[in-house]
């Protein structure tokens, strides 16, 4: 895709668009500066609004299921959570050839949260832990199951496997696929989730967490939320932590062998079927899809197996 898309079929958008769709649906915003942001997000488009908001468009068909979603539940997440997350203000409608509802929010100040902008990571990892336990406290009734708006994110790992042993395939020249199917078949072997499902922010990454004087301060982009297995969210302890951190984050939220395990695949998982379909389109996100992979297959040759 020479044109910079990271989908062939994404819809186009600029900051003249966000300015009509101001103009014509919510005037007292449309003298306000626009700046689009640059960002590593695969789903929407986004624009810096003033100092205070920041417009959220759609970029793909499969995210706009996630604009009613997210007014839906994030104002009812937020006081339970002990990190910021976004805050819907307003809900657009289609127009000016834009063909999908689209959102404006609070906006966050901080950074991605990347290894070198955090100062205490072990710190960070707990924070993590706080957040994830926290989320799965809240009552999941009436929550979204999984469904393709928020990539299956929450289901039993064993519905990844045939786009997953697929991905190995892929990679084979670059990864080693013996090892790799290892790691992915030791993970399928863990005992299934026996318990109710429990929400889960279904995309836990760096690019998805923001850190402010170096301590993590916000979680972002809940376009995977759901309610479903909750070692989905346990990914974050191979796609960002180290070996040393990961052990805390696992201390500090108490985790069973076989939810760890799972954890693990869904790491591997999204890391194999992310990396191959951004590797020349997204580099921020192929680089937390290949340390993903590199994280599991170090754990799976230390002998880190998961229980039979």
């Amino acid at each position: 895709m020479p044109d910079g898309r990271m989908h062939a079929d994404e819809v186009d958008t600029d900051e003249r668009l966000v300015r009509r769709l101001l103009e014509a649906q919510f005037p007292y915003w449309a003298d306000l500066p626009i700046e689009s942001v640059t960002s590593s997000g695969t789903d929407n488009a986004l624009y810096r609004l003033g100092d205070e908001l920041v417009v959220r468009l759609p970029r793909i068909h499969w995210a706009v299921g996630q604009v009613e979603k997210e007014h839906e539940w994030l104002p009812r997440l937020a006081p339970l959570l002990p990190l910021e997350i976004p805050r819907p203000i307003a809900r657009g409608t289609p127009a000016e050839n834009y063909p999908w509802a689209w959102s404006v929010y609070s906006w966050l100040e901080g950074e991605n949260a990347t290894v070198e902008r955090i100062t205490d990571p072990s710190q960070a990892a707990r924070d993590l832990a706080r957040f994830v336990a926290a989320l799965q406290r809240v009552d999941p009734t009436g929550g979204p199951p999984p469904q393709q708006y928020n990539s299956f994110r929450g289901d039993p790992l064993e519905t990844r496997d045939v786009d997953t042993r697929a991905a190995i395939a892929t990679l084979s020249g670059t990864f080693a696929a013996v090892a790799l199917t290892e790691a992915w078949e030791a993970a399928l072997g863990a005992p299934s989730w026996q318990g109710s499902p429990v929400w889960i922010h279904g995309d836990l990454q760096s690019g998805n967490l923001l850190a402010l004087d170096g301590r993590l301060s916000a979680v972002i982009d809940f376009g995977c939320l759901g309610v479903g297995d909750p070692a989905c969210d346990l990914q974050v302890a191979w796609n960002l932590l180290s070996s040393v951190t990961r052990s805390v984050f696992r201390a500090a939220l108490t985790v069973d062998d076989a939810s760890w395990a799972r954890g693990r695949g869904w790491a591997l998982s999204v890391g194999l079927i992310a990396f191959p379909y951004y590797r020349d389109t997204n580099p921020v996100l192929a680089a937390v899809a290949r340390r993903a992979i590199e994280e599991v297959l170090a754990d799976h040759e230390e002998g880190a197996e998961p229980p039979g």
